[in-house]
């Protein structure tokens, strides 16, 4: 009797994780967390390369005009006195990544935010959200708005070698190539040869988890390869390395995803760390030290750790957090802990720098990453021409 109660008591509990880890779509990448390899132990400092992607919507909630202004008027005010009390490394303030949506387009908030960025806090790239659409009305879109960001705000840079507008993406709804699994929010199977062609440089989205958006490969800078008659094609890939060369069709660079131990339910369950940042989800010292372990690195490169969080900037119930207290202090703790220049060096980089440092390493590039910010793709060169800016 007692060794049919002690089965069913393991039969009963091998239930409730089976359930508890398919309500928060863990089977998509839970496996391949707990087998992958530990980081590769470094040798000399390790560099901590930062960067904060954000999901940037003024008209999130469908609001007015005038509750959309205050709220990229508060991020032009605020964000620019919480990063002027910082600085990495190399005497750079903390660089915020602004992926606009192109449904949002308004051109007064594209001018306020670029004027940000060109004070030296940022970059601005391209977020979109889409759904039941085609081929063809993603191509149009998408290059109607790389040349609108370019043209009219000074945004995205020209790749030096074919004269093309270059860009990094993210996906709304964490949807890339047509991912989710009843088939919203997208629509395209093909979408990763797409931004390729269009002049994608490298895919930001994921961590997506608890959405079922979520790749098998995790943690990692890899290379997928569309299949253009099925979704999710970027599900796995082929790792970027030291000495390799570019294969498929878009990279991918993730942040952080994994299990935090010492933020648990009930004292119990752990939660899922997917590299959010919100007044829910606060970036918390033991947070910032699993984004730091996780050791997210180009194979071969273990000295250089990417680092990337991400965000939705423009909610008010998460401003307080991201233009405040806690944010300040993540800084504070990043810049203490991890910039020592002996065992930590701090960079703070934006995503196109984060793809310029990791194609140095790519290239086998070594020594100190700050180095290669500008490695493949500059920033837009602007002139003034009369009394416009152009981006060249």
């Amino acid at each position: 009797m007692i060794a049919i109660a002690l089965l069913t008591l393991v039969l009963l509990a091998a239930v409730a994780v089976t359930v508890a880890i398919r309500a928060r779509n863990m089977q998509y990448w839970l496996w391949g967390y707990l087998t992958r390899r530990a980081p590769p132990k470094a040798e000399g400092p390790v560099h901590v390369l930062f960067c904060f992607v954000d999901h940037f919507e003024p008209n999130w909630g469908r609001v007015d005009m005038a509750t959309q202004r205050r709220r990229v008027d508060r991020w032009c005010v605020e964000y620019r006195a919480l990063a002027s009390r910082h600085r990495d490394a190399d005497g750079v303030v903390p660089q915020h990544s602004f992926f606009y949506p192109e449904e949002e387009y308004v051109e007064e908030h594209l001018d306020k935010i670029a004027a940000l960025c060109a004070d030296g806090f940022g970059e601005i790239e391209i977020h979109l959200h889409h759904d039941n659409d085609t081929p063809e009305n993603f191509v149009v879109t998408m290059d109607r708005f790389n040349r609108l960001l370019h043209e009219k705000h000074g945004a995205l840079p020209r790749d030096p070698v074919t004269g093309q507008l270059r860009f990094a993406f993210i996906h709304g709804n964490w949807c890339l190539d047509n991912s989710r699994a009843d088939g919203r929010w997208c629509g395209i199977d093909n979408e990763l040869v797409l931004l390729r062609e269009l002049g994608c440089y490298a895919d930001f989205t994921l961590p997506s988890a608890p959405s079922d958006t979520q790749t098998r490969l995790s943690n990692a800078i890899y290379y997928a390869t569309d299949d253009p008659h099925k979704p999710k094609s970027h599900d796995t890939g082929v790792p970027m390395r030291v000495g390799g060369k570019p294969t498929g069709d878009l990279l991918i660079i993730q942040g952080p995803l994994g299990l935090n131990w010492k933020d648990r339910r009930f004292g119990i369950v752990p939660r899922i760390e997917n590299a959010d940042v919100r007044r829910g989800c606060p970036p918390s010292t033991t947070r910032v030290d699993q984004w730091v372990r996780t050791g997210i690195h180009v194979e071969g490169r273990p000295e250089w750790v990417f680092v990337k969080v991400h965000t939705h900037g423009t909610q008010e119930r998460d401003m307080d957090t991201l233009l405040g207290k806690p944010v300040d202090d993540m800084h504070t703790y990043l810049e203490s802990a991890y910039n020592d220049g002996k065992r930590y060096v701090l960079h703070y980089v934006t995503a196109r720098e984060m793809y310029n440092i990791a194609k140095a390493a790519e290239a086998g590039m070594t020594g100190d990453p700050g180095l290669y910010r500008d490695f493949e793709l500059g920033k837009p060169r602007k002139v003034v021409v009369g009394d416009a800016v152009v981006a060249c």
